[in-house]
């Protein structure tokens, strides 16, 4: 029964940290949103509702502005994965008889009939189980449903003519209108925890006004205060009616807020926190890439490098320092960091996930000698190749992979260096700003003392192949004096070509590399 009540409890709070996330945008006159609602409109996705304004409306998946998102919220107190069939299941949804496909369909149609783009969105805490069909057709781009692939012309026998099927006849509709309502499901499925939505919620207060919670509170009061105002009937806000509501809650900030204004760099999207909602300013390469991967390899040079390093370029600094989140692929960070070397003149301020959202900086913390260093390892590939391949093993191990990929791709390379934490490769391996600072600059000197050690090798191009927080690899980015040339791979996480590396990035371009001696 007491684990009963702490799911139950949690799951509001997690339901109380979206709404919060979302409507703290109200209180920004320059934000596109028009109301936020809890808890009323269409039933069965009335946890949370945003209207957009028409005028300055999100485009969607296929570029309709996005009138309104209608959210149901699901958490679960233990891990654990949800089916396609679970969608057809009231029992999921802890009702008796309406499935959440039914629910969304009567959603649905009531926003077609009003001419109404929305999204109808399941945000839960739960993955989709890695064996079923629909984890394959969840874009990770737009959290949408690849619905060509899925409405593809397979055979009813297929594993997707089954899921198309059971959709269908659980629905009593055609595929026609399957289709329609497929390309309106959305998918956020986060791994963040509790603490970490309250870390969001901290930037959401502090950002548009909001008195921020305290740290060292077991609870905020962002947690239970909307089920009190739904209890007394308010579940629904427009901007004045929201500023009215906070300011009688006493939850207004007394002093006016020093703003820190955040830029953000993306190629994909984040389940919960869409840089757009915050930030200042973002530049948006998601249309550059087919899920996470680019559509023009020619790109890299030829249009993303130019309009990263414009947009970089004019940003304004704040007594000299600049904060960015970078949400993008290893060789984005690399790029900025190479745009913001060292003689830039800025220092930069980083949004870490690690996994709580934290911001990192050169200068966060003193380094002491619990910060862990490097392990290298050097193998001998070909003694008659030429070029080294560095692989990274930050937060995953790359020497597998490395491998690999030097195996199918023909590069013939002198030597293999793997460089790894010498507290282990992990997900926290890198403990702060500083810390990951610290290893991009030992990094460096070691690619440094390599080439002196060989003076034939000076000219000799380093291959990057990085599995790293993003953070540390636009400090490696900074060092790039040190490390040219050099060559960055990236690598197929969505298994969309053949789960291994292709190259993206060269400084300078090989073409313009002396022949090696």
């Amino acid at each position: 029964m007491a684990q009963a009540v702490i799911t139950r409890r949690d799951g509001d709070v997690f339901q109380a940290r979206m709404f919060w996330l979302h409507a703290a945008r109200l209180l920004d006159p320059e934000s596109n949103v028009l109301r936020v609602g809890f808890e009323s409109g269409l039933k069965g996705f009335d946890d949370i509702w945003i209207e957009y304004d028409p005028d300055k409306a999100p485009p969607d998946h296929v570029g309709q502005a996005l009138r309104f998102e209608r959210m149901q919220c699901k958490w679960h107190a233990l891990p654990g994965s949800f089916t396609h069939v679970d969608l057809t299941s009231p029992e999921y949804i802890n009702a008796t008889t309406t499935s959440l496909l039914k629910r969304a369909l009567d959603a649905h149609r009531h926003d077609g009939a009003n001419d109404q783009v929305s999204k109808l969105i399941l945000v839960t805490n739960h993955g989709v189980a890695a064996e079923d069909i629909l984890k394959r057709h969840i874009r990770q781009r737009s959290l949408n449903l690849d619905v060509n692939q899925l409405f593809d012309g397979s055979t009813p026998r297929s594993a997707r003519g089954k899921l198309r099927k059971l959709w269908a006849e659980h629905l009593g509709i055609d595929e026609d209108e399957l289709k329609q309502l497929c390309g309106r499901l959305g998918f956020h499925l986060t791994r963040d925890s509790l603490d970490g939505l309250r870390e969001l919620l901290d930037q959401a207060c502090r950002a548009n006004g909001l008195i921020r919670p305290a740290s060292n509170a077991s609870t905020t009061p962002y947690d239970a205060n909307i089920f009190e105002w739904v209890g007394h009937q308010r579940t629904e806000y427009t901007r004045e009616s929201f500023r009215d509501q906070c300011a009688q809650e006493g939850l207004l900030a007394s002093k006016p807020v020093n703003p820190v204004y955040t830029f953000g760099v993306k190629t994909f999207e984040h389940a919960l926190d869409r840089l757009d909602n915050r930030c200042v300013e973002v530049l948006d390469l998601v249309p550059e890439f087919d899920e996470r991967s680019i559509r023009n390899t020619d790109a890299w040079r030829d249009s993303l490098l130019p309009r990263v390093r414009e947009f970089l370029l004019r940003l304004p600094t704040r007594e000299g320092r600049i904060r960015l989140a970078i949400e993008a692929h290893v060789t984005l960070a690399f790029a900025v960091g190479v745009v913001l070397d060292t003689k830039s003149g800025r220092l930069v301020e980083l949004e870490q996930r690690s996994p709580v959202l934290k911001i990192w900086a050169a200068d966060d913390e003193p380094l002491s000698s619990l910060h862990s260093t490097w392990v290298f390892e050097e193998h001998e590939l070909d003694s008659e190749g030429q070029g080294t391949a560095c692989a990274v093993s930050v937060t995953r191990d790359t020497e597998g992979a490395v491998r690999h990929y030097l195996g199918q791709s023909g590069l013939k390379l002198r030597r293999l260096l793997v460089a790894r934490p010498s507290a282990g490769v992990s997900a926290q391996s890198v403990a702060s700003g500083a810390h990951a600072n610290a290893l991009a600059e030992q990094l460096a000197k070691r690619v440094r003392a390599d080439r002196d050690a060989r003076p034939c090798s000076r000219l000799e191009r380093y291959h990057l192949f990085i599995a790293a927080p993003n953070a540390f690899t636009f400090y490696l980015g900074r060092q790039v004096a040190m490390l040219k040339p050099l060559s960055l791979y990236e690598f197929d996480f969505g298994y969309q070509v053949d789960n291994s590396y292709e190259p993206s990035l060269a400084y300078p371009e090989v073409a313009t590399v002396p022949p090696e001696v």
